[in-house]
């Protein structure tokens, strides 16, 4: 299998080049009867989009979305769907210089040795113009959420470079898309500004970190062994592209935690903490669902670095056209999009096995940490 589907019963198969004609998607399973038009796709498609401000590429795409199949009278007809959007700001000659090249950090050498060919024109599959497709079918299982369960996504930024967010207890979403970085806090601005100005300038770059919560989950979903809730959203932040580490709930500052403040205490009024992140066992308890991603610094550099050349010949590296200083910078909308589309995916299993259990009252109550 070339694994390029996402999902078992809500699955998303992705396809196009960074530099081909157009970028697709095929959505296979979604519930008949969602009202959906191309207008709706617009706002998350902007949240991802190059060229916005200074900080990121400036690869200006329409990003105009084409429904091809599986929409009729703006209803989704339960047959696939499939989402067309054609690349029209590709500069494939930027390069021309490093085709026979392998850029450090990149997928070149890898993609070569497994296919004995590749697209070297923006890194043909494995740039991240392929996640546009991930974020407009995460418009249509964010919406489906919403309607059925109440459930909200949003994601934000509280870390790039070595520069950290005190994150508060109640985000400010407003805060978070009022400003070209998704950070929390209004304050810092202005120090990320000209912090990746410096960067930029310098032909360096900068990692990030993005937290993204999910709240009105209900109990029950996922299953107990191999396919936990945990494991399948850790798989799918994982699939984006510069992601080099996951986080669920207090993730790896469990390790220091006692198991005295690490277990989430139960009282009548709820949880009294959200240590887990909202998964117990593989299966959401209610609460916020809280997953914390690690993405690199942009390996796409203008200062030089030594590499091989196809032939394995020594040669000096340096990455021209047009690059983001901090990709994590377009990164939230693309993780909200793929935990919506775990989470519906998630929902329609659990209704596929458990539709028949009678509904329950949770005996505990649930709250947001």
């Amino acid at each position: 299998m070339s694994d390029n589907r996402f999902g078992k019963l809500f699955s998303v198969t992705t396809f196009g080049e960074s530099h081909g004609p157009a970028i697709g998607c095929v959505i296979d399973g979604c519930p008949p009867g969602i009202a959906i038009s191309a207008e709706e796709f617009r706002a998350d498609l902007d949240r991802r989009a190059t060229g916005k401000t200074r900080h990121t590429s400036q690869r200006h795409e329409a990003d105009d979305i084409e429904i091809l199949s599986g929409v009729y009278l703006g209803l989704t007809t339960g047959t696939p769907i499939a989402l067309l959007i054609r690349n029209t700001d590709a500069r494939s000659k930027d390069y021309s210089g490093i085709a026979e090249q392998f850029r450090p950090g990149h997928a070149d050498y890898t993609y070569h040795h497994k296919y004995g060919i590749r697209d070297p024109r923006g890194g043909g599959r494995s740039s991240a113009r392929e996640t546009t497709m991930r974020v407009a079918a995460g418009v249509i299982a964010k919406k489906w959420l919403a309607e059925n369960y109440g459930i909200r996504i949003h994601a934000g930024i509280n870390q790039i470079g070595s520069l950290q967010a005190d994150m508060p207890q109640d985000v400010d979403w407003s805060v978070v898309e009022g400003n070209p970085f998704f950070w929390p806090i209004a304050s810092q601005i202005g120090e990320l500004e000209t912090l990746l100005d410096a960067t930029r300038k310098s032909g360096d770059s900068l990692g990030a970190r993005v937290f993204v919560i999910a709240s009105g989950v209900p109990v029950g979903w996922g299953q107990p062994v191999y396919g936990k809730l945990d494991a399948e959203i850790a798989a799918a932040m994982m699939s984006i592209n510069a992601v080099k580490g996951v986080e669920i709930g207090a993730g790896f500052a469990a390790v220091s935690q006692p198991g005295s403040i690490h277990r989430d205490l139960i009282s009548a009024d709820g949880f009294l903490s959200n240590q887990a992140g909202g998964i117990l066992g593989g299966i959401s308890t209610g609460q916020d669902i809280t997953c914390q991603i690690a993405f690199k610094p942009t390996s796409s550099l203008r200062l030089p670095g030594n590499s091989l050349d196809t032939e394995g010949n020594p040669v000096e590296v340096v990455t021209t056209g047009r690059h983001d200083p901090c990709v994590g910078l377009r990164a939230p909308p693309i993780c909200e999009a793929m935990l919506a589309l775990c989470l519906m995916d998630m929902a329609l299993r659990h209704r596929a096995q458990c539709g028949d259990v009678p509904a329950q009252t949770p005996l505990v109550p649930s709250r947001p940490l």
